[in-house]
């Protein structure tokens, strides 16, 4: 099968053939450009994607990749990530073996079909100018045959003809003689001109068109085994990469595998476990006696003794009672103002409205009313900040032996700072070592360097090494106290917790007693500074400190200057807007807020005040 012999006079349409061809092999390269394209863009949005759900580093997301499941879904974002780059491989390959490749044997191809083409055109050209020349040569003979007829005619009939002269007659023969040697000169060239132009018809057919047509045809084949062959690379290089990819998502499946739900529990309890026990049974009040009732030693409604113990805060309770209660509703209850504001100006002239005397005390609300009406009531968040404020608790940020957290977390954290400590020193330690030995080598040899230039920081190193063993023992020591106190507890324990929210109720009370004396139930300034000698931050911040800030229930326009100078209190001049945060409890005392840092009470009677209508049990005082 052959095209020379087969396809002897297609020369056009295998012109046109071959230029489809190669139109495939360009539409092909084209094709696998726009894949290599779209496994670039694939892996650059699977890359995206995998760092868009990565921790951030220093950051509350880290803490929480502690968990197993957590730690597997990191897992599956790290061999994304691995999978992404897969797909980069799989362009790069692409590119290289197969668009690459295809495009420089595609511009070699075109040259290859143009010079063939060329060949063709050449031998059609060769064989066209040779018939042209028989084609000559057999008109000529044609008319030398015509002309020496008509020649031997004429002489003939002046040969018959008696009066034309002899002479006339020879000049005739001898034309008639001349035009037949010229047509038998024609008929030898004609006849040598038909033979030169056969040899050269079957050479055109027999041999240059069918060599032609056969390096065409080879050149054709070898395009389309070479597209093979590209498919092939195009499957190849994917089947190269699933063995990996197969890992990535066998990895996957491991770190689903790994997912531990009994452990991840076990880090729930590490992690927030207060190390408090529950609260004990709250015994019967037995209202029949009025001026003496009995309370269990949890309550925190009565005092232990004649109601006169001081407000004494020994330490961290471990009996409470608040686990699963609004504590800032109750507190708001316990320390919100018992005293009436002072009343409205009679003008609206800032100088007409002194903070004047306030209106005498009344009788102190049993703490056990208070309680009940908290116990009955729909609980509310509130910000325990503003609670802190109220009680003159003057406390600072997170002290240095984390007594501010509950005793299981205190040991958790005070584990961690030894431990960090440890290896600063261990750390420490290397560096005074390999100082101490390049010290050795400049002794050993001077000239590589002065021995004395690394005392001093030796020196350094020694100095902070003590001082970090001096943190670490400090750390060690909170920590046995704390671990000391961890185990189950006694009866006698049991007993020491009564006692001590037997205290901390006698102090509450106390300290309902003297909130009198300003607006939001806040300390005299003796009280507070003995309260902040004998109550740790531990007994609130553990609790609190992470609850957010009261949000704004409405607005109110002062309708009078109010000069507040008693502590909890806040100044507002007449005409001022400011947020509402805490609408007016009975008490004639409204709590609003200017901005994050400055909030108190004003009398409900200065200010004009528009709540949210959205706003749960919102209700308009003007």
């Amino acid at each position: 099968m052959s095209w020379g012999t087969e396809l002897w006079d297609q020369f056009d349409n295998l012109e046109k053939h071959t230029q489809w061809g190669i139109d495939v092999l360009e539409k092909y390269i084209k094709f696998v450009k726009e894949r290599t394209e779209i496994e670039l863009s694939y892996a650059k949005q699977l890359r995206n994607l995998s760092k868009k759900y990565q921790p951030k580093k220093n950051s509350k997301e880290e803490e929480e990749y502690r968990y197993t499941s957590t730690r597997a879904f990191l897992a599956t974002l790290n061999e994304m990530n691995d999978y992404a780059g897969q797909h980069e491989v799989i362009s790069e390959n692409m590119t290289s073996l197969i668009t690459g490749e295809l495009t420089r044997y595609v511009q070699e191809l075109k040259q290859e079909r143009k010079s063939h083409f060329h060949d063709g055109r050449k031998a059609q050209q060769h064989i066209e100018t040779c018939w042209k020349q028989l084609e000559a040569s057999k008109r000529r003979f044609e008319r030398d045959c015509k002309e020496a007829d008509r020649a031997q005619q004429y002489f003939e009939k002046m040969d018959a003809d008696i009066n034309v002269t002899k002479a006339d007659v020879e000049k005739a023969r001898q034309q008639a003689q001349l035009r037949h040697q010229m047509a038998e000169d024609s008929k030898a060239e004609y006849s040598s001109t038909l033979q030169k132009f056969n040899s050269e018809q079957h050479d055109h057919y027999y041999t240059h068109i069918p060599n032609i047509f056969q390096k065409i045809q080879e050149m054709e084949e070898r395009r389309i085994v070479r597209i093979g062959e590209s498919m092939k690379t195009f499957a190849e290089v994917d089947r190269q990469v699933i063995p990996i990819i197969g890992k990535c998502l066998d990895e996957i499946t491991k770190a689903a595998e790994s997912i531990d739900h009994k452990n991840d529990s076990q880090l729930v309890i590490e992690a927030f476990k207060s190390g408090f026990e529950p609260p004990g049974d709250v015994d019967f009040e037995d209202f029949t006696q009025p001026m003496k009732r009995t309370v269990s030693e949890s309550s925190l409604s009565n005092s232990r003794g004649d109601g006169k113990s001081e407000p004494k805060f020994g330490g961290k309770s471990k009996g409470k009672l608040w686990p699963f209660i609004k504590k800032n509703k109750l507190m708001s209850l316990l320390t919100s103002p018992h005293q009436p504001p002072p009343p409205p100006p009679a003008s609206a002239s800032p100088s007409a409205v002194p903070n004047g005397p306030q209106s005498p005390k009344q009788q102190k609300e049993p703490l056990s009313h208070r309680f009940n009406e908290f116990m009955t009531s729909k609980p509310k968040i509130h910000c325990f900040r503003s609670l802190k404020r109220g009680l003159s608790l003057k406390l600072g940020a997170g002290p240095e032996d984390f007594s501010n957290l509950p005793p299981e977390q205190r040991r958790k954290k005070l584990q961690q700072k030894v431990d960090e400590l440890n290896k600063d020193i261990q750390k420490e330690m290397d560096q005074r070592d390999a100082l101490t030995k390049m010290k050795d080598v400049y002794i050993k040899n001077p000239q590589m360097g002065d021995a004395a230039s690394v005392d001093h920081r030796l020196a350094e190193l020694g100095q902070n090494i003590e001082k970090l063993r001096l943190e670490v023992q400090k750390f060690e020591g909170w920590l046995a106290e704390v671990e000391g106190r961890l185990p189950a507890r006694t009866e006698q324990a049991r007993r020491q917790s009564g006692l001590y929210e037997a205290q901390n109720t006698s102090a509450v009370n106390s300290c309902a007693q003297d909130r009198e004396s300003s607006p939001d139930g806040s300390y005299t300034e003796e009280q507070s500074q003995e309260t902040e000698m004998k109550v740790p931050a531990t007994d609130f911040d553990d609790e609190f400190d992470d609850e957010e800030p009261l949000p704004t229930i409405g607005t109110c326009k002062a309708l009078y200057t109010f000069e507040g100078q008693n502590e909890g209190t806040i100044s507002v001049a007449e005409g001022e807007m400011l947020y509402v945060i805490e609408e007016d409890k009975g008490d004639g005392w409204t709590r609003i807020r200017r901005n994050e840092d400055e909030e108190g009470y004003v009398p409900t009677s200065y200010v004009e005040v528009y709540l949210d209508k959205n706003a749960k049990g919102a209700m308009t005082y003007i």
